[in-house]
């Protein structure tokens, strides 16, 4: 079970933050913390949802934020959290892309093009139709400034 299931009423959140009921609903309300709704409309809090409450109470208590600063810091947190995942896939993308302008192609026995390791050279094979041992190699141009 990830911690984004959503397992818990109202009343267990709340008893696992150490808040009361109302206080949830009222986070709900505010846009703080929102849980999923089941099909009756119930409200439904998963293990991240409870420490995101808990990080509520510690903004408000310990550092002193009020709730408009709390929702603000925490769709800040969302936002970041949003563009690093983004970054992770754009820059897996790039990586996929500079690997694939290194590959190098080169004619098979049969005639089929093959995928070549850089640096290595596959011999030849005599042809019954013609005694050439040519190798023609081909690798992919590479991108531009403007791709």
């Amino acid at each position: 079970m990830s911690d984004s299931t959503p397992i818990y009423t109202v009343t267990q959140a709340a008893a696992l933050a150490n808040m009361h009921p109302q206080t949830l609903r009222q986070y709900d309300r505010l846009g703080l913390v929102v849980p999923q709704r089941t099909a009756g409309r119930g409200r439904r809090y998963s293990r991240r949802d409870v420490n995101s409450l808990l990080e509520v109470q510690r903004l408000a208590q310990v550092e002193g934020v009020n709730l408009a600063g709390i929702k603000r810091i925490l769709d800040l947190e969302r936002h970041v959290a949003a563009l690093e995942d983004q970054l992770r896939h754009l820059s897996a993308y790039r990586t996929e892309q500079v690997e694939s302008q290194r590959r190098v192609f080169a004619a098979g026995a049969g005639g089929d093009v093959v995928m070549v390791q850089r640096g290595r050279r596959i011999r030849p094979v005599p042809s019954a139709v013609s005694e050439s041992r040519a190798l023609v190699l081909w690798r992919p141009a590479r991108p531009t400034r403007e791709d």
